[in-house]
């Protein structure tokens, strides 16, 4: 699957502005993680660009490990000859389906979903929801502050960086610049100053 295909179909099972952009940012950062361990950019961006695409469809409130998301969306991958691995990092992203996260793309995926989510918020609340004004000192006040973006799951930013073997730290700092790449396309690259 290319890239414009893979588009085009989170496009169509995907109506909410904020999902697509969602998983435009994990595709940002799962292509620089691939580029910063030599591996195949095009495959791990298809999993960050995919992962969510059935969720909208099938949201899977119950969290039942073999159907609604995201076992129908890689049962429709599947059977449009995406790739296995993409396959198994997009199941292993959700932790109930039970699948293990072995290789380094799936645990790239588990790191840098949830965190993406976290710095978003992060420069959503700056007047000038700019990725630009957003730090990794930020980014750790708000992980700290379990009320601020509740629906963010810190245990797994947490063991997502402990399974890649980076500080949260750099982790952050990692995902950030990989999302201020992207700033224009995530619709964080900050408002115009009002005229006077």
């Amino acid at each position: 699957m290319t890239r414009q295909e893979a588009l085009e179909l989170m496009q169509e099972y995907t109506l909410s502005d904020s999902l697509r952009k969602h998983m435009l940012a994990v595709e940002g950062a799962m292509r620089a993680y691939a580029r910063h361990y030599g591996e195949d950019e095009e495959l791990w961006g298809l999993a960050g660009l995919l992962h969510d695409f059935d969720y909208e469809r099938w949201p899977n409130d119950a969290h039942a490990p073999d159907r609604e998301h995201p076992a129908e969306g890689v049962r429709l991958l599947r059977q449009r000859g995406v790739s296995e691995d993409v396959l198994q990092a997009i199941l292993g992203h959700a932790t109930y389906t039970g699948v293990p996260r072995e290789t380094r793309m799936a645990k790239a995926l588990f790191a840098v979903d949830e965190l993406t989510g976290l710095i978003t918020a992060t420069a959503l609340v700056r007047p000038s929801r700019s990725l630009n004004e957003v730090d990794v000192r930020a980014v750790q006040k708000k992980f700290k502050d379990r009320a601020f973006a509740r629906g963010c799951n810190r245990e797994d930013i947490l063991e997502g960086a402990a399974a890649l073997g980076v500080d949260l730290p750099a982790h952050i700092q990692f995902v950030l610049d990989a999302m201020r790449s992207r700033a224009a396309m995530l619709g964080l690259a900050g408002t115009p100053a009002p005229s006077e």
